[in-house]
Parts: C-alpha cells; sequence; structure tokens
C-alpha cells in the first residue's frame, strides 16, 4: 500500500513537471513585429451636441520567429505629447488560439481610445486648432502570465480617420 501510495504520487508528480515544461511561454518582444501602421484622429461623430475626435490606430502583428505563435494579448497606451500620465487605454487579443505561423501577418487589429477632444467646430477646424495637444500611443505585449512588454512607439498622425 505505501509504494503504491508513493508511486500514485510520484506520477502527478511527474506528469504536473511534464505539463509545466510544455508550457512555455514566448518573447513577444522578439517574435513578434509590428507592421502595415496607420494612425489618425477618428471621427466619432456628434457626442453631447459637438464634434468628437479620438486617437487610433491600426496595426498587423507578424510573426518573425520560426514557430507559430498563440493566445497574444496586446494593450494600447494612449498619451498626449508631452504628458507622462495615461490619457486611455485599449486591450485586444492580438493573436487568438488558432495561433500565426511562421512568416504570417495576422488580423488587421484598431486600438482607439475612449477619450479624446470635443468641439463645436468642424473637425479639421479641431485638428488645425491652437490649442490641440498631439497623442502618442505604447504598444505593450504579452504571453502566457509574463509581464506586459513594449513592442512599439508611435506618434498619432494629425489626420483625420473615417473608418
Amino acid at each position: 500500500m505505501y509504494n503504491s501510495a508513493m508511486l500514485t504520487r510520484l506520477t502527478v508528480c511527474l506528469g504536473i513537471v511534464l505539463l509545466l515544461t510544455g508550457c512555455r511561454y514566448r518573447e513577444v518582444e522578439k517574435d513578434l513585429t509590428i507592421t502595415d501602421v496607420h494612425s489618425g484622429w477618428y471621427d466619432v461623430g456628434v457626442v453631447d451636441g459637438q464634434n468628437k475626435l479620438v486617437p487610433s490606430i491600426t496595426l498587423r502583428l507578424q510573426n518573425v520567429s520560426s514557430e507559430p505563435i498563440a493566445r497574444v494579448q496586446i494593450n494600447a497606451v494612449f498619451r498626449r505629447v508631452g504628458e507622462p500620465e495615461e490619457w486611455d487605454a485599449h486591450f485586444v487579443r492580438g493573436i487568438g488560439p488558432d495561433g500565426l505561423a511562421p512568416g504570417a501577418k495576422g488580423e488587421e487589429l484598431v486600438l482607439r481610445s475612449d477619450r479624446g477632444y470635443l468641439g463645436p467646430q468642424s473637425r479639421l477646424q479641431m485638428l488645425q486648432n491652437k490649442e490641440f495637444v498631439d497623442a502618442r500611443v505604447q504598444i505593450f505585449g504579452k504571453h502566457g502570465s509574463r509581464n506586459w512588454v513594449k513592442i512599439g512607439e508611435y506618434t498619432i498622425d494629425r489626420q483625420l480617420l473615417t473608418e
């Protein structure tokens, strides 16, 4: 009985060790690159009787490693230029459970802030206003339980986006 219980515990422990060693976490900053970047100020429409513009970035992730990668999370942190505080953030699943093959590009990701500018003037006039402060976005990636790592940083282009 004693040997049977020990053998059972040893088998369970060995199974857990084998399972955990098969679950390796990827270094997204090395395995992925950001491509096809397009940014600008998205026209949300009229909010509370005023035009609203929010910073927006569209991008794709490309697997530059020699192995497929799956289940990657992306977080876009928006800040106004010259200000250290986070203005807003947008969290998405960057690569789903089906994964991304070596060399392949993922689906287009659209990351937008909920915060932006409201104004009574036209959208183009808003972008040209002397009080307008540009925005930048830092893109962070994460695989598994690893910490978030920065994989890109971009200034939002001062152009109007309608899509």
